[in-house]
C-alpha cells in the first residue's frame, strides 16, 4: 500500500468565524455540504454519501478555530483538519483543510475538497 502524505489547500470564506464554526463541527452544518447526511454521538461522526457510511473520530476542536477528524478505519497518522484562519490585520477569513492522500490520489482529493469547499461557499452565501 502507498504510503500517503499530508498537503494542505487554503480557501478564502467570506464569513464570521463564529459562523463558518458551525458548519464545521455540528451535524446539521456538515449535512449541508460536507456530506448526505452526518451523525454524532460520543465524539464519533457518521459521515453518510450516496448510502455508504463512513465514520471519523472528532479528536481535536477549538471553537471557533479548528475540527480535525480521524477516520477510525484509516492510517494511524492520518487524519483531516478545517482550520479558520483570520488575518489579524485585514480580518480576512480563510479556510485551512489538511488532508492525507496517496501521492497520486492528491490531485483528486484537492478537485474533491475544491468542490465541497465551493458549495460550502454558497451554502453560506459568502
Amino acid at each position: 500500500m502507498s504510503e500517503k502524505k499530508k498537503f494542505t489547500i487554503e480557501y478564502e470564506i467570506k464569513s464570521s468565524p463564529r459562523i463558518l464554526y458551525t458548519f464545521l463541527n455540528e451535524p446539521n452544518g456538515l449535512s449541508q455540504w460536507f456530506a448526505d447526511d452526518v451523525n454524532v454521538r460520543d465524539q464519533i461522526y457518521t459521515f453518510t454519501w450516496d448510502g455508504e457510511q463512513q465514520v471519523a473520530k472528532l479528536v481535536n476542536a477549538k471553537e471557533n478555530k479548528l475540527v480535525r477528524f480521524k477516520w477510525v478505519d484509516d492510517e494511524p497518522q492520518c487524519y483531516f483538519e478545517m482550520e479558520i484562519l483570520q488575518d489579524e490585520l485585514t480580518n480576512d477569513v480563510a479556510l485551512g483543510i489538511t488532508d492525507f492522500a496517496t501521492e497520486d490520489a492528491i490531485g483528486e482529493r484537492r478537485l474533491i475538497w475544491d468542490n465541497q469547499i465551493r458549495y460550502l461557499i454558497s451554502v453560506i452565501g459568502a
